[in-house]
């Protein structure tokens, strides 16, 4: 099978209960390569991010590489557990959103769906607007870049 990476943006509504329809072509693609076990959580409380279970049980192999004590390792793990939930998509292909990243991410109405390779990111939209604004590539991201042949 070829494998196909989550990429580009689409739009997406988060409901009144929280439920955010993911995408069509997105959910095809995550069923498909991964089934329908997720990780909701995010990094910072900014955004939410959407990882097929396969893909974030991969996170925690990395992560368990690491001493228990390490402090990037415990900051990581405090957040996407504080933030973090299991996840699966109802029959409509809808995801329920933790509501204490709901609230902390602004995710009511409209939003955007990011693919970020082999997991999904989703912003209130204008929040995403604003970072996109405010976080410019620099000459040390494109020397990095160009480190990957990107």
């Amino acid at each position: 099978m070829d494998k196909k990476g989550l990429r580009g943006n689409q739009s997406a509504t988060v409901d009144d209960k929280g439920r955010l329809k993911v995408p069509t072509a997105f959910k095809a693609i995550i069923e498909g390569q991964y089934g329908s076990e997720l990780y909701l959580t995010s990094l910072t409380g900014e955004s939410l991010r959407i990882y097929p279970m396969s893909v974030w049980l991969e996170v925690e192999a990395r992560l368990e590489a690491m001493p228990s004590m390490h402090p990037a390792r415990r900051k990581f793990l405090d957040r996407t557990s504080y933030f973090g939930q299991l996840g699966e998509f109802d029959a409509q292909g809808r995801v329920s959103i933790p509501w204490r990243l709901r609230d902390a991410a602004g995710m009511t109405g409209e939003v955007d769906v990011l693919g970020q390779i082999n997991f999904l990111e989703v912003w209130n939209h204008e929040r995403k607007a604003a970072a996109i604004d405010r976080d410019k590539l620099t000459d040390l991201d494109w020397d990095a870049l160009s480190q990957f042949k990107v």
